[in-house]
């Protein structure tokens, strides 16, 4: 539940303080996205959120580049903080929601939802970036692909996309936002840091995540260590890749 303090008995926010949280607003009300040469996100509103994970504060953001609204669940003060732990995890229906065997991220978005919230603070940005960027109608081709017997790269492929069409411009812009000032990606994706560091994020190192496969997705984990460069190898949960000069590898 909200913390109570002991004197007045007002409600104390559960991650970043109520004032700061208003002047965040307050200076995104004056965004002006329209009209912006690149990409504009904007800081809209934010409430706590507690969660069987712990306590959360669950920030909402719109921006122009998707015109679509994402979200932050940010867990203690991460304002103006170095090194704060981050996931980013892009939306999926079929398994945040539903609970498909066909890949990991349910799993993925509990084990981070759950570590972070054990942790002082952290945060985990909720991307609307379905089925790696292609949205939930192509996703949905593409399993039928799948289905034939193709992989998710070769399904991405033949329905005339990347292997991974997600862009982490809005979750830099998200964090910067958030004022944090550096992170440690929790992340077994490279590439995820090298687009964070290029949009301007300062990457201090990568924690790995661990989850195992089920008895269906073995051959989409396989595919993505073998043909994205995913780093599934068998690390153990605590694990911290750090990056002693604070920056991520560039090979």
């Amino acid at each position: 539940m909200p913390e109570v303090n002991g004197t007045g008995g007002e409600m104390v926010a559960m991650g970043i303080p109520r004032e700061t949280v208003a002047r965040l607003v307050k200076e995104n009300e004056g965004h002006d996205c329209p009209g912006h040469p690149e990409i504009c996100v904007r800081l809209e509103a934010a409430a706590d959120l507690p969660t069987r994970f712990g306590d959360y504060q669950v920030v909402a953001f719109w921006n122009n580049l998707d015109r679509k609204e994402h979200a932050a669940f940010v867990h203690g003060d991460i304002f103006e903080q170095e090194a704060v732990p981050v996931r980013i995890h892009s939306e999926c229906l079929t398994g945040d929601a539903i609970g498909s065997l066909r890949c990991d991220c349910r799993d993925q978005l509990i084990e981070s939802l759950e570590r972070i919230g054990k942790m002082d603070t952290g945060v985990v940005l909720y991307l609307r970036q379905e089925g790696r960027g292609i949205g939930f109608t192509n996703k949905i081709r593409a399993y039928e692909l799948q289905d034939t017997g193709y992989d998710t790269v070769q399904a991405n492929e033949l329905l005339g996309f990347k292997a991974d069409e997600r862009d982490y411009a809005i979750a830099a812009h998200m964090l910067a936002s958030l004022h944090v000032k550096s992170v440690k990606v929790m992340t077994n994706n490279p590439q995820k840091l090298t687009d964070l560091e290029r949009h301007g994020v300062r990457v201090m190192g990568r924690i790995p995540i661990v989850v195992p496969a089920n008895q269906v997705n073995g051959p989409y984990l396989d595919t993505k260590r073998k043909r994205m460069g995913h780093l599934l190898a068998v690390e153990q949960p605590d694990d911290l890749v750090d990056y002693p000069n604070g920056a991520a590898p560039s090979d």
